[in-house]
C-alpha cells in the first residue's frame, strides 16, 4: 500500500503545473536583455536536501543581447576554492518565450517571463567528484527592483529533491 501511495504522489508531483504566468500582474516587469546586460555580481549558497548548506559562492556575470540573442558568461568561485564557469547562449523565440543552452547543458533549456518572474528549466551534467550525474533543475528567478534579482533553483532527479540553489544577483553600474 506504501508503494501505491509513492507512486501517485510522485505521479501528481510530475503532472503539476509549473508556469510564470502566475506571475503576471507583478512589478516589476522583468526584461531579461535590460537586467541581464553588462557586469552582475552574485552571492549565493547550495542546500542539500535536508536545508544544510554545504557551499557557497560568489558569481561575476558579463551578459550582452545582439537583437534577440543573449550570452551570459558566468564565473563561479565557492567557498571551498573551486572555481567553474559557465555560458549560456540565450534566445527569445517568441514573446516571453526563451531557449538557452550552455556547455553542460543537456538538450535544451526552456523559460518564460510573466511579471517580475523568470521561470527556466533545463537538465545539468552536474559533476560531482570523479563522475557527474545528469540533474534537472528550474530556476525562479524574481526582479526585485531595476538592479536586483533573487534566483531560487530546485534540483531533482526522478522528481526527487536533491538540493536548492540560492542567489542574489545585482548589476553593477546602472544605479
Amino acid at each position: 500500500m506504501k508503494l501505491l501511495v509513492f507512486i501517485f504522489l510522485l505521479i501528481l508531483i510530475s503532472c503539476s503545473n509549473h508556469s510564470a504566468s502566475k506571475y503576471q500582474n507583478e512589478v516589476p516587469k522583468i526584461n531579461l536583455s535590460e537586467f541581464f546586460n553588462g557586469k552582475i555580481e552574485g552571492l549565493g549558497i547550495v542546500q542539500n536536501r535536508s536545508g544544510k548548506v554545504i557551499k557557497r559562492f560568489n558569481v561575476d556575470i558579463l551578459a550582452s543581447w545582439n537583437g534577440n540573442k543573449g550570452t551570459l558568461d558566468e564565473k563561479f568561485v565557492y567557498s571551498d576554492n573551486t572555481k567553474s564557469t559557465r555560458v549560456w547562449q540565450l534566445n527569445e523565440i517568441s514573446a516571453n518565450i526563451y531557449e538557452g543552452s550552455a556547455g553542460d547543458v543537456l538538450g535544451v533549456a526552456l523559460g518564460e517571463t510573466a511579471g517580475n518572474t523568470f521561470y527556466f528549466r533545463y537538465n545539468l551534467d552536474l559533476p560531482v567528484g570523479n563522475s557527474s550525474y545528469k540533474v534537472h533543475f528550474e530556476d525562479w528567478m524574481y526582479l526585485l527592483d531595476k538592479n536586483t534579482l533573487l534566483a531560487r533553483s530546485y534540483m531533482t532527479k526522478w522528481g526527487i529533491n536533491l538540493g536548492e540553489v540560492t542567489i542574489v544577483l545585482t548589476k553593477k553600474g546602472n544605479k
